[in-house]
């Protein structure tokens, strides 16, 4: 990439839950180009997708559902395009998750399971 050469296009998924502003500054510091996400065409042309974290899976997918957001998830995780979960945007990629019972995008096997004996939930580092 050159001074003349724009960055990649990264959406910025907007679930209702997450430091939009602190990803989308270090997003932007490395040299990326970002639009943050709240329906279904914001995504189209971009060179990569981010689901940030923060709050619980039920919550979040049930955003993501009235947004519209879910299928187009889905259909550019199963296109293997290039793509960064955060911390419960990773726990999405599971079937569910213990935390609420909640039913997520099932790209990967498995669940989200709570932290046996974790000092503190949520438990975070």
């Amino acid at each position: 990439m050159t001074a003349t050469t724009p960055g990649p296009l990264v959406a910025l998924i907007d679930h209702g839950a997450g430091n939009l502003v602190s990803i989308e500054q270090a997003l932007e510091r490395v040299g990326g180009r970002v639009v943050v996400v709240r329906a279904p065409g914001a995504i189209d042309g971009a060179d990569a997708l981010v689901v940030p974290g923060v709050g619980a899976a039920g919550p979040a997918m049930a955003k993501l559902g009235r947004s519209g957001l879910l299928e187009p998830i889905r259909v550019w995780l199963e296109a293997d395009r290039p793509f960064l979960g955060i911390c419960l945007g990773l726990q999405l990629l599971f079937e569910c998750s213990d935390e609420d019972g909640a039913r997520t995008l099932g790209i990967l096997d498995g669940r989200s399971i709570r932290l046996v004996d974790a000092p503190t939930l949520p438990h975070i580092g």
